[in-house]
């Protein structure tokens, strides 16, 4: 019994040995760093003075409405994220929907499809931004196709992302280029997983294409749809690689967003003390995203 239970415990130890670095790094990378962005933001700090200033609910003040500078900046960048979560989820909805569809009734080269299909997301990063930008550009690839098809009003001579009107739209395009892949495959799934005599008797009955996707097909992928959205609505609010690299929140401001303004704050002005206003705002676009994510919870609850 002793030697038994000597082994259990030296198995335990063991085991716990094995976990005790991942514990750790969590601990610390974690738990630690979410305290500390808790408090300060509750602080003014240049990331180099010994000390902090406490405001206590100051900051959070002056991004909401107290500073005249800075609260009407945030409130351009929350519009703007709003723009782009609202029409970056529809436009994935509008696109991977359809694709999903055409491509299930392929019977040949379907996987060879999906495979390029899926490319857009496999090339995802900092390459593919700094290639759009390119493409985006003055003297980019667009502009070149418009004027040799004979549509050269429809050109912007300062680039489609130096154009205040054109700026956003166009990296809207690209985040969708972006996301169109999974969510497709997730729609390919779906329809891969309905009953195919369900199909068959609406074509018995006289139900052409469109009518099958609209009464059977469209009700049956609800609760996926209702994930691609939010999913979509968490990852626009979130990410700001692509307005950092594509344009910084140019021009003029047209394409800042509330993630790039964290970062902006937090790392862009110099030593002035904004590292606390930094901290106040990522717990923001956090309590957003969480609030997101019982949105979710509870559409899809509903879709069951």
């Amino acid at each position: 019994m002793k030697r038994r239970a000597r082994r259990k415990t030296r198995q335990w130890l063991v085991g716990y040995a094995f976990i005790a670095p991942a514990v750790v790094l969590f601990l610390v990378m974690g738990l630690y760093t979410l305290g500390y962005s808790v408090t300060l933001s509750f602080a003014k700090w240049n990331g180099f003075s010994p000390s902090w200033d406490w405001v206590g609910l100051k900051n959070y003040h002056d991004l909401l409405y107290a500073d005249p500078r800075l609260a009407p900046e945030v409130q351009r960048a929350a519009l703007n994220t709003g723009v782009a979560m609202v029409a970056v989820s529809a436009g994935t909805v509008l696109i991977a929907l359809p694709l999903a569809v055409l491509l299930n009734s392929i019977r040949r080269l379907r996987g060879l499809l999906r495979s390029v299909y899926f490319l857009p997301y496999v090339t995802t990063g900092i390459a593919v931004y700094y290639a759009w930008r390119y493409v985006l550009e003055p003297d980019g690839a667009i502009n070149l196709a418009l004027r040799s098809i004979g549509l050269g009003s429809l050109a912007r001579p300062q680039g489609f992302l130096g154009d205040p009107d054109t700026a956003l739209p166009a990296l809207i395009v690209v985040m969708i280029w972006g996301s169109v892949p999974v969510a497709m495959l997730l729609y390919l799934a779906g329809l891969q997983a309905i009953d195919p005599s369900l199909m068959e008797a609406a074509a018995m009955d006289g139900a052409g294409t469109v009518r099958r996707v609209r009464h059977i097909t469209w009700p049956l992928l609800v609760p996926i749809t209702v994930a691609i959205v939010l999913l979509s609505l968490r990852d626009t609010m979130q990410g700001f690689q692509i307005f950092l690299i594509m344009t910084n929140g140019g021009p003029a401001g047209h394409t800042e967003v509330l993630g790039l303004k964290a970062y902006q704050q937090a790392f862009m002005q110099s030593m002035s003390p904004t590292l606390g206003v930094a901290s106040a705002l990522g717990w923001l676009i956090f309590v957003a995203a969480l609030l997101l994510a019982v949105l979710n919870a509870r559409l899809l609850r509903g879709t069951r």
